[in-house]
């Protein structure tokens, strides 16, 4: 696989593309409006689906079943059914989806130390062009 940063001449189209579509296609997902709660969420350990929504506040029921549907297609989230009556099912984070817990730490570290220079910076382009 190609790599986004290299050093030397610029790339060419199609190594760039090469190298953005996995990785746009990832990011895509974990960046879903749910998708990122949910993760953290399973950071703290395994979860039952209804402590999974109470934790997620505002989530449907329907988006969390996606959400982790979602996860689990992807590897991240292990799904266990446990066959008591009534079914217990936990949510796990996967080891894949446990290392997520650093690049989502580091994005947010960023979006800390530069939070206050995005918000103005916003506020400035909107005032530029008369958006309220």
């Amino acid at each position: 696989m190609v790599s986004l940063v290299t050093r030397g001449e610029p790339h060419s189209f199609a190594e760039c593309n090469q190298a953005a579509v996995p990785v746009a296609d990832v990011l895509s997902r974990i960046g879903g409006k749910w998708m990122i709660y949910v993760i953290m969420a399973l950071t703290r350990g395994p979860m039952r689906f209804s402590d999974l929504r109470r934790q997620v506040d505002g989530i449907s029921q329907k988006m969390l079943t996606q959400t982790l549907r979602d996860l689990e297609e992807d590897g991240l989230v292990t799904r266990k059914v446990t066959p008591i009556i009534p079914p217990r099912v936990d949510y796990e984070l996967t080891v894949i989806g446990m290392e997520l817990r650093g690049p989502l730490a580091a994005i947010a570290e960023w979006t800390e130390r530069n939070g206050d220079a995005i918000a103005a910076s916003r506020a400035r382009y909107a005032a530029e062009r008369g958006v309220a």
